[in-house]
């Protein structure tokens, strides 16, 4: 008895949960085999398994996509690209924290994206862990709440940037960069407008700078209680401007910040902002639904 008499004895819900739950191989035959089957539920599993290879076939053209600026490089002779980005620009408390990764040549990894379109932290965790495992080498560099206000929250974005690649196991030949570039950085670079959205190795770092960061407040949390820290993440959340109004600011809030010091009963200071707004939006948007 053929491997493929065997799978069309076990019933159409083992068969769904093995081809399209778990998404295993599905092997040459079963889908022609399934539109013929006379049981109840065979036609409509084949539909939805031809609906998974459409699935797969553009997750494929997008993940695709998203190497076109590490594949022109790669074909310059830049053979190890590093993607760099950073989280935590728009929260009230907290360090800002930036990734740094060295993907494989032609790495995929389906749901790889932009750190702020992943909603499910469960997801995005996973992420982080296979790209871990994966990377040719990877890192995490942070900025202090107290460098933050000593010399803005732009400029300890790029010092998060800069540690971040400092930390890389082996010295990358070309660095991808969120937006801006890097000071202090000798290593040739390109500043890619929404490159989080645009190439997969900023798309991994965001994700390990984003986890980083979110783990860090979870342990903030277990030293301050009463601020919510693990839920909102130092963001500006309703519930977080409410905790900081009736119990005050941490040591961890970022006393350049305005609703910091408006806790504070100091006076608000003119802090020139370069970040884009669209981008703490952004950050304020999936800080507050996570």
């Amino acid at each position: 008895m053929t491997s493929l008499e065997n799978l069309l004895k076990k019933s159409i819900p083992e068969l769904s949960d093995m081809f399209v739950r778990r998404g295993r191989r599905v092997p040459k035959g079963l889908l022609e085999a399934l539109e013929v089957d006379r049981r109840q539920g065979a036609h409509q599993l084949a539909k939805r398994i031809r609906e998974r290879y459409r699935e797969n076939r553009s997750e494929g053209q997008r993940l695709h996509f998203l190497l076109r600026f590490e594949i022109e490089l790669w074909s310059q002779g830049y053979g190890m690209v590093a993607g760099c980005d950073e989280a935590g620009m728009a929260p009230l408390a907290g360090p800002v924290v930036a990734g740094a990764v060295i993907l494989p040549q032609n790495y995929k990894l389906r749901g790889l994206n932009d750190s702020k379109k992943i909603l499910d932290p469960e997801k995005r965790d996973e992420l982080a862990q296979q790209i871990k495992q994966d990377a040719v080498c990877w890192s995490a560099g942070f900025a202090e709440v107290e460098e933050i206000d000593k010399i803005n929250i732009y400029h300890a974005g790029l010092l998060a940037m800069q540690r971040a690649v400092q930390g890389l196991n082996l010295q990358p030949d070309f660095i991808l960069v969120d937006a801006r570039k890097i000071p202090n950085c000798h290593t040739p670079q390109r500043g890619i407008i929404r490159g989080d959205a645009l190439s997969a190795s900023i798309a991994a770092a965001s994700i390990i700078a984003k986890t980083t960061r979110d783990a860090h407040m979870r342990e903030l949390d277990q030293m301050y209680s009463g601020y919510g820290l693990a839920v909102h993440k130092g963001y500006p959340t309703p519930e977080h401007c409410r905790a900081l109004k009736e119990l005050g600011a941490l040591p961890i809030h970022r006393r350049s910040f305005a609703r910091v010091r408006e806790a504070l009963g100091l006076d608000p200071i003119q802090v020139e902002l370069f970040a884009a707004e669209e981008e703490i939006a952004q950050e304020i948007a999936a800080g507050s639904t996570q």
